[in-house]
């Protein structure tokens, strides 16, 4: 079954779950500022096409929601990203770039297999953070929905940084079609690097969902911000950071730098990411 296929099948299956028909879908994705025609979706379930451009790749987003089915559902049977513009032109940078002491970055990932990192496409990076009622980072949570762009990819790398460098490092768990593998740990640097080995390796053109977590052991590190640092292009990105206490008194979106409304739980919803970082910063 191609992708098309099952993405159809998907959407089909998750219309007549809800009970809405296309005229009632169509309705209620014109509220939330979202035009589709009832032809589109009429052919995007029945595989005639598939959404495509970034406004169709939102609306997949917004069915997600209203269909109440889980974040990625049927964005990750769309397969990988069609690479264009800058992105075919530009070398990817290095797996240390975007970190604020590349140096320790790039010790830790010196003795690890990094050689299949650029031949995996990033469909979906989704990431629950979940901050204790006393103010610190307790668990991050992340699935990845990845695509191999050649035969061979059998890891993901995960890299780790706390800002607070005496406190211990988290304890990494893989979840979901994975195994943790070789651990690099620099106490002093705040930096741990992970793999996470996949079932078997990925044939050309063949996708994985993977999740794991990251645990904070007592005293877990004060809670003042999270973010999620993209090397390579990524089609849908979702972070949602839940506070068990108070909301924090001001929160600002590190993507733009603009004020985000104060809330129990923060939510950020992007397509297309770029190369650079995205994620909250607040204060209480």
């Amino acid at each position: 079954m191609t992708s098309v296929d099952e993405f159809a099948q998907a959407l089909r299956t998750a219309i007549t779950n809800r009970g809405l028909g296309l005229e009632r879908l169509r309705e209620h994705l014109s509220q939330n500022g979202v035009s589709v025609s009832m032809a589109t979706l009429s052919y995007w379930q029945t595989g005639r096409s598939r959404p495509e451009r970034q406004k169709s790749l939102q609306a997949v987003v917004h069915l997600e929601h209203i269909l109440q089915v889980p974040p990625g559902h049927l964005s990750e049977l769309l397969g990988p990203p069609r690479p264009r513009g800058r992105w075919l032109r530009n070398a990817p940078a290095p797996m240390s770039a975007f970190w604020p002491s590349p140096s320790p970055v790039e010790q830790a990932l010196h003795d690890l297999d990094t050689q299949w990192d650029d031949q995996l496409l990033r469909v979906s990076q989704q990431d629950f953070v979940t901050i204790g009622a006393n103010r610190t980072e307790r668990v991050f949570r992340s699935r990845q929905v990845l695509s191999a762009s050649m035969t061979g990819p059998d890891r993901w790398v995960v890299i780790m940084h706390l800002d607070d460098h005496d406190r211990p490092l988290p304890q990494v768990n893989a979840l979901k079609n994975c195994t943790v593998g070789q651990v690099v740990q620099q106490p002093s640097e705040g930096l741990l690097v992970a793999e996470l080995l996949f079932e078997r390796p990925l044939r050309k053109g063949e996708s994985v969902v993977i999740e794991h977590e990251l645990v904070n052991q007592d005293p877990c590190p004060p809670a003042t911000n999270y973010e999620r640092k993209f090397r390579l292009p990524t089609r849908e990105y979702v972070l949602e950071v839940t506070f068990e206490g108070d909301a924090p008194a001001s929160v600002v979106q590190l993507a733009d730098g603009s004020a985000v409304a104060p809330r129990r739980t923060l939510l950020d919803v992007a397509l297309d990411v770029q190369p650079g970082a995205r994620g909250f910063s607040w204060t209480w």
